[in-house]
């Protein structure tokens, strides 16, 4: 872990498919709550224009960046070019946030200041002292059930594995290969943590309140959740795998000088 007392450049990724409503609502607030910080919409070639209001919101706003990606590719491929893109610009930190406002950036100083003891901060929703607002029973259970079937199938000691609103130091970053990140949707932010975690990196969490979107349409779908059982089940057997594998070397290693000393045993005894 690094010494992260001072975030430095920070950078706010906000990827953006239909976000007309919202986009201009939440880069204000991340402007006025964080005005250190500096905003990068990677728009997916929105239909609705939100690419189009983006690019006005930049145009008054030096702080405020602009991405047009050629179609929707998906949450992951779009925080990658982003990641990207603030890497080759020089920021230190660069922060995953939702543009429907479901992610606080006024809880976002929180994130950055536990950046102190940590190489990635996530937002938790199902830790001690975090909540979601104005979900469903039948949603918050498959959220909170999702996690759990995550920490049982990969071992990953976090609360809210699946959590977007994510902070990452850009040393981090560089030592993952982001060109292996495959993974689309929300199970994207399972892979980040623990690829993060087999970096040698620390995860740390705080506690977020989640507010469910106002405007606009959800973009959960039941691929997003099959793809999220799928991978982790085949990250979780490989996990397993790759212990077992240890462990029957180091077995082997401590057996064999005993083997050894057996075999010289019967020789000095014939």
């Amino acid at each position: 872990m690094s010494d992260h007392s001072t975030p430095g450049r920070v950078l706010v990724i906000i990827p953006t498919y239909n976000e007309a409503g919202n986009l201009e609502r939440i880069v204000g607030r991340v402007r006025a709550a964080t005005p250190a910080v500096e905003v990068l919409v990677a728009d997916d070639n929105s239909p609705d224009g939100t690419g189009a209001i983006a690019d006005t919101l930049a145009g008054n706003d030096a702080q405020v960046h602009v991405m047009h990606r050629a179609a929707k590719e998906g949450l992951g491929a779009a925080y990658l070019a982003g990641f990207r893109w603030g890497l080759d610009h020089g920021y230190d930190v660069l922060v995953e946030m939702d543009a429907d406002g479901s992610h606080s950036p006024e809880q976002l100083p929180s994130l950055l200041a536990a950046l102190g003891e940590a190489d990635m901060v996530k937002g938790s929703r199902w830790m001690k002292g975090g909540s979601v607002v104005n979900w469903d029973k039948k949603r918050e259970l498959l959220s909170r059930g999702a996690n759990i079937w995550i920490q049982a199938a990969m071992d990953l000691p976090v609360h809210d594995a699946t959590g977007g609103y994510n902070v990452f130091t850009a040393d981090i970053l560089r030592r993952i290969d982001l060109d292996d990140v495959a993974s689309r949707g929300y199970t994207f932010q399972v892979d980040m943590t623990r690829r993060v975690l087999e970096a040698g990196g620390v995860v740390a969490e705080v506690p977020i309140e989640f507010c469910e979107r106002e405007v606009g349409e959800s973009k959960m779908s039941g691929d997003i959740i099959r793809e999220a059982m799928i991978r982790t089940a085949r990250w979780g057997v490989e996990r397993r795998g790759e212990e077992l594998t240890h462990v029957a070397g180091q077995i082997a290693g401590s057996v064999a000088p005993l083997v050894d000393k057996i075999k010289a045993a019967r020789a000095n005894a014939q």
